[in-house]
């Protein structure tokens, strides 16, 4: 069975939210979003370890922007088979495999009293209330927070392990550790004899002894030892510690990194199900397993979690390498709109599965960074990446505290990354070459770049009437049967060019290179190509593309912040102004 759905209203940052999920589910979002508050919702009714008290309403749990008394989370879940459920909830499972839990909060508008209902049925309008959480025994959550107490942990679990690999000894292995057993009993008594003949053991235990007697003479009658009590062996082998070997020698065990690995290796290894001989359902939330791993170890621990572990697994993480590792309709992506956590896509989703099924080898480039991004900006080369993220901090806007990206789309193919962002809810800016092309097989020519964006215009945008009349006049004027455009052509191609600003979409004069020619820094440009002829430096610029940007920012890249207020740094300011709507609608 599958936790298909959750629907929460009025929960703490949740004013009304339907989120999907899939068998293997990453939620992810900015912080404070709800990521914690959304596992909270499910541990309400699955978590075995929260008791009657924990799970009473606090003030907390209503939402908090409008006047609200009640809140509501919702449990749906799927192909409900599994015989230990389905004796446990009879009448509760519909005929199409499906069954709905809720939790439903009150709150006295007079006194603030709180109380809580719970319900189970077949479907969200054939609900019934029930007394308790009896279906956890065999419904159930197990949890992992993101503040893990990785060294009690990892002390308590391992006896856990000695226990069950005792369980699965073959008679051959149980007999040789008996006989094992008993010469290691018989070694710690030889131990314990001797560590009292040591000197310092001794001299310490007389001072000890002679300073009781000053106490009281009741001490003269018992004399005090220092017992190593190494002859129990079931203590001693209970108090061995996990170290870690190098050529045959102790060695500290790590950092919180390694450490973090072998809690999760020991929580999985317990927690890891069959799907034979199934007692129990469990679905296992993990928050932010990446804490204190790089990069590549992140990747594998993630691939490891999801083989490890045969139930519904659900994590919660800022890790691009994490997400990179989840199918694209396996991500949840969180985020807050007019002072309300919704899911982009409604949750995991085909129509974001969909949205990358163009996007073949590129896939990694864009979960790594766009999925964690408030706003990104859409380039079509190296040199423009290279110029605008230099440009950025030179005109003073910090794309990481702002959280915006500059993604570079290798060539003119917007489309593929346009329809991933808008399935994730993300914004987006982009800025394209005004290039003019020659129409296949006619004397024909077109402003393809304007018409580029037009067609996105179209595609992802709803209507608007002053936009559609212009078009309406000037887009046949995009296209002419000489060499070189007429006026009529030039201005209509302008006119459009500048409407099209108002939906995130920024067109150069021609490319960049000539922009940047024609701009305040034209005599740093003449200075760097002094070597050749003036006319033949946007050329120049144009073979050498990413390599001529890459040493021009080198030696100059102090003298960009005469760009601030050119028409070159638009699509940045427009990637700022769109990132402080986003604040004041959360705020």
């Amino acid at each position: 069975m599958i936790l298909s759905k959750i629907e929460l209203k009025g929960f703490r940052n949740y004013k009304k939210a339907e989120i999907n999920l899939s068998k293997k589910s990453l939620i992810i979002g900015a912080n404070d979003v709800g990521k914690t508050n959304l596992l909270w919702a499910i541990r309400l009714l699955l978590d075995r370890g929260l008791s009657d008290y924990d799970i009473e309403p606090q003030d907390s749990d209503f939402y908090a922007y409008d006047e609200t008394n009640e809140f509501e989370i919702v449990l749906h879940f799927t192909n409900v088979v599994e015989d230990c459920v389905v004796s446990r909830m009879k009448g509760k499972i519909s005929d199409d495999d499906e069954m709905c839990l809720m939790y439903k909060g009150y709150r006295d508008k007079i006194t603030k009293a709180k109380t809580f209902k719970l319900f189970a049925g077949k479907a969200i309008n054939d609900l019934e209330e029930i007394e308790d959480r009896y279906y956890r025994k065999v419904l159930n959550i197990k949890y992992i927070s993101s503040k893990r107490d990785l060294h009690n942990y990892i002390k308590r679990e391992k006896n856990y392990l000695f226990q069950i690999a005792k369980e699965e000894r073959t008679e051959e292995e149980t007999q040789s550790d008996d006989k094992l057993y008993s010469e290691i009993q018989n070694d710690l008594k030889l131990v314990d004899e001797k560590i009292p003949a040591l000197k310092f053991i001794s001299t310490a235990t007389n001072t000890i002894n002679d300073e009781l007697s000053k106490l009281s003479l009741h001490h003269k009658k018992q004399k005090v030892v220092f017992d190593a009590s190494t002859s129990n062996v079931d203590s001693f082998i209970n108090n061995v510690s996990i170290a870690a070997k190098s050529n045959e020698e102790n060695v500290l065990i790590g950092g919180d990194g390694r450490l973090n690995q072998i809690y999760l290796a020991l929580w999985a290894s317990r927690n890891g199900i069959t799907e034979e001989s199934l007692t129990e359902v469990t679905i296992f939330c993990i928050e932010e397993p990446e804490a204190h791993l790089h990069p590549h170890q992140q990747r594998k621990l993630a691939e490891y979690l999801n083989l490890s572990l045969n139930g519904q697994v659900i994590l919660t993480s800022h890790s691009p390498q994490i997400t990179s590792e989840f199918s694209p309709n396996s991500i949840v992506r969180l985020l807050n709109k007019e002072n309300s956590t919704t899911a982009a896509s409604d949750g995991c989703s085909k129509i974001i599965e969909d949205a990358f099924l163009d996007f073949g080898y590129r896939k990694s480039i864009i979960s790594a960074e766009a999925f964690f991004s408030d706003v990104v900006f859409l380039v079509e080369g190296p040199s423009e990446d290279l110029f605008y993220k230099t440009l950025s901090k030179q005109i003073d806007i910090d794309l990481d505290r702002l959280n915006i990206s500059v993604l570079m789309v290798d060539g003119i193919g917007f489309k593929t990354y346009i329809n991933i962002l808008n399935s994730l809810d993300i914004d987006w800016v982009l800025r394209t070459d005004n290039d003019i092309f020659k129409v296949p097989k006619k004397d024909e020519y077109r402003f393809a770049g304007v018409q580029r964006c037009i067609s996105y215009y179209k595609e992802f945008f709803i209507s608007d009437k002053e936009t559609d009349k212009l078009l309406l006049e000037h887009e046949n004027n995009l296209q002419w049967s000489t060499p070189n455009p007429e006026i009529v052509n030039i201005e209509s191609a302008k006119i459009i060019t500048k409407d099209l600003e108002n939906y995130g979409m920024f067109l150069s004069f021609n490319d960049l290179e000539n922009d940047f020619f024609n701009s305040s820094l034209n005599s740093e440009i003449k200075d760097f190509f002094s070597d050749i002829d003036e006319t033949e430096i946007v050329s120049g610029m144009q073979k050498r593309k990413a390599t001529f940007m890459f040493n021009f920012l080198k030696n100059n890249t102090k003298s960009l912040s005469k760009l601030k207020d050119d028409n070159i740094s638009k699509p940045l300011l427009e990637c700022k102004s769109k990132i402080e709507l986003i604040q004041n609608e959360t705020n």
